[in-house]
This record gives C-alpha cells, sequence and structure tokens, in this order.
C-alpha cells in the first residue's frame, strides 16, 4: 500500500500534466470544445496581419501586387466543382448564421464554387468570425484563413458576396490595371492611411470591362476625408455607383472563367464598361 506522502506526491504530479498538455495536441491547428466537439482554427495570425481596405495580407515583404491567382491562391478543382470548406463561428446567432449561409449559398446559384461545412481533415477552408470590420485575405492561404463579419455593419447578403470573392482571388474593382480607362482616383479626397485601398494593381481581368455594378466597386465617397467623392465614373461624373445588392452576371461571369466552371453565362459586349 502507497504510503499517503506518496499518493499525495502522485496527485500532484496528475494535476500538473493536466494543465501542460495544450489542448489542440491532438488536433494541429484544432481546438476541443466540450469534451468531442472539434472546431478549426486557422494559422493565420491575427496579431501579424495589415488590412489595405477589407483586404488582409499578412505582414511580410514577400507578396507582391501580381495577380496571387496566377501563383497558386486558387483554390482546387475536383471534377466539375471547386470545394471551399467553411466554419462558422459558434458567436452568431441563428438569424445571422442564416443571412450568412444564404450568401454562401448564392454562389451554388450560377458556379461551379461549392461552399461546404468544414470537416475533420480539411486543411485550406475559410473560418468566419465576428471579429473588427470586414474583411477578407485575397484568394486560398494554406492551413485556414480568417473571413472577418462583424455583427455590426458586416451582416449583409451583399457583403458576404463580396469578401467570399476575395477568398477566391478577386479584387476591387477600382484597382483593376485598367481603371484610369474608366475612373478618376481622387487620392487629395481620401482618408490618410487608407490609401492603400485603391493603389492600382497589375490584376487580370479575364477579358471583362470595368463593371460599375459590380459587388466589388466601391461606393463614389469610399473612405472620403471631406464627403467629396474619391472615385469618379469618367463617363458620367454624377453618376452614382458602389451599393450592389448582390453579384453582377458580370462577377459570375468572372468566377466561371477564372475556375473554368461549365455553367452558361450571359454574355456582354467586351467593348464597354457596364454601368450608364
Amino acid at each position: 500500500m502507497m504510503s499517503p506522502a506518496l499518493l499525495f506526491l502522485l496527485f500532484l504530479l496528475m494535476a500538473d500534466l493536466s494543465v501542460s498538455v495544450p489542448v489542440n495536441n491532438e488536433y494541429q491547428n484544432n481546438e476541443l470544445v466540450g469534451d468531442s466537439e472539434v472546431v478549426p482554427r486557422p494559422k493565420a495570425n491575427l496579431q501579424n496581419i495589415v488590412l489595405h481596405g477589407d483586404i488582409a495580407e499578412p505582414n511580410t515583404l514577400s507578396r507582391n501586387a501580381d495577380p496571387c491567382t496566377a501563383k497558386g491562391c486558387k483554390w482546387p478543382k475536383s471534377g466539375h466543382y471547386v470545394y471551399v470548406p467553411y466554419f462558422i463561428s459558434a458567436n452568431y446567432s441563428e438569424e445571422e448564421r442564416n443571412i450568412i449561409i444564404r450568401g454562401l449559398q448564392s454562389f451554388h446559384l450560377s458556379t461551379c464554387i461549392r461552399l461546404v461545412p468544414w470537416k475533420s481533415g480539411d486543411v485550406d477552408y475559410i473560418y468566419i468570425e465576428s471579429k473588427d470590420g470586414c474583411w477578407s485575405y485575397l484568394g486560398r492561404q494554406i492551413g485556414g484563413q480568417y473571413i472577418s463579419l462583424e455583427k455590426r455593419g458586416c451582416l449583409y447578403h451583399s457583403t458576404v458576396q463580396h469578401e467570399v470573392l476575395h477568398a477566391l482571388g478577386f479584387n476591387h474593382e477600382q484597382v483593376r490595371s485598367d481603371r484610369d480607362n474608366y475612373v478618376w482616383v481622387h487620392f487629395e479626397n481620401i482618408k490618410p492611411g487608407r490609401e492603400h485601398a485603391f493603389e492600382k494593381k497589375q490584376t487580370n481581368n479575364l477579358g471583362t470591362p470595368y463593371d460599375f455594378t459590380s459587388v466589388m466597386e466601391y461606393p463614389n465617397d469610399a473612405f472620403s476625408k471631406n464627403g467629396k467623392p474619391t472615385i469618379v465614373a469618367k463617363c458620367n461624373p454624377n453618376y452614382k455607383f458602389g451599393n450592389a445588392k448582390e453579384m453582377s452576371a458580370n462577377d459570375i461571369f468572372r468566377i466561371n472563367k477564372l475556375y473554368d466552371c461549365q455553367f452558361p453565362v450571359l454574355k456582354r459586349s467586351a467593348s464597354r464598361s457596364y454601368g450608364p
């Protein structure tokens, strides 16, 4: 029979082990909730990101403005479909969760993108959580990535689509490489620190025109410091845009073209921009 002192030492040793073993040891980047539910946890370090408007990028000098979809950030295709696993934080109410799910499922109606619930074993996925503002990474990130849809101000159908389009590899309309043919960007009216959201990039425009009705287009007065417009349409300086409620036909066309979806698409002339 063990002496009381030996039993006490054994108890202390077991107690020490119970608090020192990390809860995610068995599941690597996942964490255990309660006794059985495994919740994914993206590798992304939220303390090491830079927000350019609503696009999150790792705080590193290794990224550049080239279209990342040509460098491996497209989601892989399996057969006819592109499966993008998602996990929605439990902190949303049922009503809030339904708004998000409707936005995700809208991609199923006219594209080959399939947003599917995360399951154990999925390495690349999107984790939707209410953080500070509405933002997403640009394209697929290895090891999981966040999409932030803050409860206050981000839970709209168009916002869900907008941020998912970023995760699929699409940028804002006003940063297109050919934007100077369609709009003026008034940097003198932009709030200090927000200029990055308007800097032109060498984008892959997929042979499509500038689309003022795109869900990826900013409003005329986005990030204005003085109430004056930051983006003005050259075809009509008084034209108001940037308040799309859902993806445009052009947004859908681009998804299907980038991901080689075999879906019927609405054809428009490539000789003009979508708008007035």
